[in-house]
Order: structure tokens, then C-alpha cells, then sequence
């Protein structure tokens, strides 16, 4: 039996999503048809709105709905340090740890030679520009801690450095709370390496 053309373009849609594979996407166009009509949209109205109100920041490249960002407006933030992250979502994880009172810049990425992605499709050029223009003391590299994360982190150390800037890398190892055991070689590594004196 065939399915309503508009049903199978909603799934359609709903698969084209990061992590949606084929069987979640019929489960959510299915609560989507079942749900009241005004959830519907309430959904389409929310995706409007992300595409009509939500942009980057001409400063760090954060997701926002102000320009500049709320972050970078912010004068009790230390604007002499500088995190600079692969995407927005990474900015949301840090602030949740509510350690960090600095300022972000976003790359909006990561290299990935393999993938085409080279220097200049990352947002480097603002960042080298922020620091040009003077008042950064500190730049933390917190890129994921993969392959492309950490060739990023070494071609923007390279950069960066002789700017006269002070560059730190986040500390990586083990996760609070798990078990030797089950660390993989490059973590146990890492978590070797980063020790510190207590």
C-alpha cells in the first residue's frame, strides 16, 4: 500500500536530518500527523523562525539573534581570552560547565583534507583578525579531540604563536567517573600526558 504523497515528503525531509535514519523519521512523521494540529504549527512556525530570526555573529560566529552576540556584548566577560571552538553546539557545552568567562570564536568546522576542507573554508581569517586588532591575551584551542580536531588545533597553535598571543589546548583523558579498563590507547595517552600535580 502506498503512502500519502505528503506523508512519504515529510519523511523524506525528516531523514535528511543528522541522525535520522528511515525508521525514526516515519515514527516522527507519524506523531507529527497524530499530534494536534496547532503542534504542527507551532513545529512549522519554530522552523521559520530559526531560518527568518537565528544568524551568526559578525564577531565569533555564534548562533544568535542579536548582532553582535549577547556573549560578545557582554562587558563582564573577559574579552582578553579567546575559545575557539569547531561549532555553535560546542559553545553551548562549555557555557552548561559555567567554568569559562571568556569570550568564543567559532570556526564553523574542522580541516578535513580527506572531506575538501582546507583553511579557508574555516572562519581563521576573523580569528586572526580579532587578535590582530589587540586586547587578546589568551586564545583556548578546545577543538574535538579527533584527528581533525587536533590537526585544527596544531595549524592555528602555528598561526597563532607568533602573534604574540599565549595559546592553550583543553586538557582531554578520562571522563569522570569511568573505569581504566575501558580507555582506549590515545585517551589513556592523553589523560597520561595532561596530568598535573596535586
Amino acid at each position: 500500500m502506498a503512502q500519502p504523497e505528503p506523508l512519504t515528503r515529510l519523511i523524506e525531509q525528516l531523514q535528511r536530518l543528522p541522525g535520522i535514519g528511515r525508521k525514526s523519521a516515519q515514527r516522527l512523521a507519524f506523531h507529527v500527523m497524530k499530534a494536534p494540529r496547532e503542534d504542527a504549527e507551532r513545529l512549522a512556525e519554530a522552523l521559520r523562525d530559526v531560518k527568518d530570526k537565528v544568524n551568526y555573529c559578525s564577531t565569533c560566529n555564534n548562533v544568535t539573534d542579536a548582532d553582535p552576540c549577547p556573549i560578545c556584548t557582554d562587558e563582564s566577560r573577559d574579552g582578553r581570552v579567546v575559545c575557539v571552538v569547531e561549532e555553535p553546539t560546542n559553545v553551548l557545552a562549555i557555557e552548561r560547565s559555567r567554568d569559562f568567562n571568556g569570550r568564543y570564536h567559532v570556526l564553523m568546522g574542522a580541516l578535513s583534507p580527506l572531506q575538501g576542507i582546507g583553511p579557508d573554508d574555516l572562519r581563521i581569517k576573523g580569528l586572526l583578525a580579532r587578535v590582530d586588532a589587540g586586547g587578546i591575551e589568551e586564545i583556548i584551542l578546545a577543538t574535538n579531540p579527533n584527528v581533525e580536531g587536533e590537526a585544527t588545533a596544531i595549524y592555528l597553535a602555528r598561526l597563532l604563536k607568533p602573534l604574540g598571543v599565549r595559546v592553550t589546548r583543553i586538557a582531554m583523558g578520562l571522563p569522570v567517573g569511568s573505569d581504566l579498563e575501558y580507555a582506549d590507547d590515545i585517551t589513556m595517552h592523553k589523560a597520561i600526558e595532561g596530568r598535573r600535580e596535586v
